[in-house]
């Protein structure tokens, strides 16, 4: 399965797991392993105002991060829970048209240190930039730290 394949299944998923997700107007992935673009309609993101409410696209964002170490993680054979810890959110220009939310990966040396820490400890975390953009402008960045925590099997009842 490649990975667009891989990028539509998971949105079916999270369509599933997270319902309010079927409101906002989410437009298919675009996931190349390092970098995930989050699309989304502003119609059914719009405030009072005409543009995108800020509450939604914090949500655009904050899911964008959570998605790509999730995807990543997946493509490690893994099923772990992420979290997200803290983030910091700075709003740039109104978001007057549908937009997209982008996030990469860290660079290989930080995976593996994530990666590392995974398999000693069972949770790691990964620090993020995600950006909201409407074509080349900067409407919004949110930096993030979020948190992978290994499932632990469900205990038998004794």
């Amino acid at each position: 399965m490649d990975r667009q394949q891989q990028a539509d299944q998971f949105l079916e998923w999270l369509r599933g797991q997270i319902p309010l997700i079927n409101h906002m107007g989410f437009q298919p992935l675009r996931w190349d392993g390092h970098e995930l673009q989050m699309g989304a309609e502003l119609a059914p993101n719009v405030n009072d105002k005409g543009t995108g409410f800020g509450g939604s696209l914090a949500t655009v964002a904050t899911l964008c991060g959570w998605s790509i170490i999730t995807l990543y993680l997946r493509e490690q054979g893994r099923n772990d829970d992420v979290v997200i810890r803290d983030s910091h959110l700075e709003y740039f220009l109104p978001v007057t048209r549908d937009f997209t939310a982008v996030t990469q990966l860290p660079a290989p040396e930080t995976l593996s240190g994530f990666d590392a820490r995974m398999a000693d400890k069972g949770r790691a975390r990964m620090d993020l930039v995600i950006e909201i953009r409407q074509d080349d402008k900067l409407a919004l960045r949110l930096s993030g730290s979020y948190v992978a925590l290994e499932k632990k099997a469900p205990s038998s009842p004794e």
